[in-house]
């Protein structure tokens, strides 16, 4: 299984680990493109050898295929590497695209894109999140070999929820407090909540930064200067006098929505766009974000349900956050509909767990 990063790692998990409980005598190899996944799992014990995908060079992907020789390979969501996909193809080893998703603007649908048409021709099957991706690939005649799984994303944050373990030290800071989780946070998403929590000291914010670099956790702490640090709450065994944590690690944050009353998920005020809202609304959270969301599908649907709610500044938030507050029945039903929207969308894996079964991928 390769990976780009991380958020793509979380979505091919799930097929992962079914494979390894359904076919144990299979060894499980898997790449990664990105530092930001390959350091974080590299210990990860759901497969027996994980590293870098060696760079796309036509001697690499030759050595790799003949060292490895694969029965199965699958290929998450996207990032395409020229030699490996067509050496694949020529030697007829099967290649699932996993929760694939496709833009109209992307070289595969343009004039010039013949050499990217070509990595998608190496495909043996297509399982796509949406309708909008299947009626793409239609358009330069891939057809027959493509089907709406969904997004295993979505089986993958409801397994995380249903196995939740308390956190003791998160419990005791929380007491019996409203609560704001804020997961994934930039620079640009902190300097819209400043205002609010400093007139705010009787709610209790969990600030959760995208980047845990020295630097960047220091830029934090200066625009929430009374907070305190999560490794300093874990040392100290007691609960702070503050209404502001830090979260100074990596790991914890799909758990710590279940604490919130009100989410927000970060990168909605940059350009890249907004981080993975399913983990904050499979816990029945309303979910608040930034306004940069409309290239991910499950942002848009969220909002389209009434669960998500973007904000262009720090009044609008205001005004959501009075509203959501002063009307219990309010937020609990848009807490309810963020739960019934990830939980109506699980069965990707199953899905494709049923077409390794059925053309024996798997099976010798």
């Amino acid at each position: 299984m390769h990976c780009a990063s991380l958020g793509e790692f979380e979505q091919g998990r799930p097929l992962l680990e079914k494979i390894r409980e359904q076919y144990p005598g299979t060894k499980i190899i898997l790449t990664f493109f990105s530092p930001s996944g390959y350091e974080v799992i590299k210990n990860y014990k759901g497969a027996d050898h994980i590293f870098y995908l060696p760079m796309d060079r036509r001697v690499n992907a030759s050595k790799m295929i003949d060292t490895i020789q694969p029965h199965l390979v699958l290929w998450v969501k996207y990032e395409f590497w020229y030699f490996y996909l067509t050496k694949l193809k020529k030697r007829n080893i099967p290649l699932l695209m996993v929760s694939g998703l496709f833009r109209e603007g992307q070289p595969f649908f343009k004039w010039y894109g013949d050499i990217w048409r070509k990595m998608l021709e190496s495909f043996t099957y297509f399982f796509v999140q949406n309708e909008a991706s299947q009626e793409l690939l239609e358009t330069v005649g891939i057809k027959n070999n493509v089907s709406i799984s969904g997004d295993t994303r979505f089986d993958r944050v409801i397994e995380i929820a249903e196995k939740f373990e308390p956190n003791p030290l998160i419990e005791n800071f929380c007491g019996d407090s409203k609560v704001i989780v804020a997961g994934s946070t930039w620079e640009e998403d902190e300097e819209e909540w400043t205002h609010y929590v400093k007139s705010h000291p009787e709610i209790k914010f969990i600030i959760a930064p995208h980047e845990i670099d020295t630097e960047n956790l220091k830029d934090v702490k200066k625009e929430f200067p009374e907070s305190v640090f999560y490794s300093e709450l874990a040392s100290r065994g007691e609960p702070p006098v503050t209404n502001v944590l830090i979260i100074d690690n990596i790991g914890m944050l799909s758990k710590l929505y279940h604490y919130a009353d009100i989410t927000f998920v970060g990168g909605g005020f940059g350009e890249d766009g907004i981080h993975n809202v399913l983990e904050a609304a499979v816990y029945g959270k309303p979910v608040l974000h930034g306004p940069e969301y409309e290239k991910f599908a499950e942002a848009v649907e969220l909002v389209e349900t009434g669960a998500g709610i973007p904000f262009n500044n720090a009044l609008e938030l205001e005004k959501i956050l009075d509203q959501l507050w002063s009307d219990e029945a309010l937020l609990a039903a848009k807490g309810e509909m963020a739960k019934q929207y990830v939980y109506s969308k699980t069965g990707a894996t199953k899905n494709i767990m049923n077409y390794i079964y059925e053309k024996r991928l798997l099976t010798s």
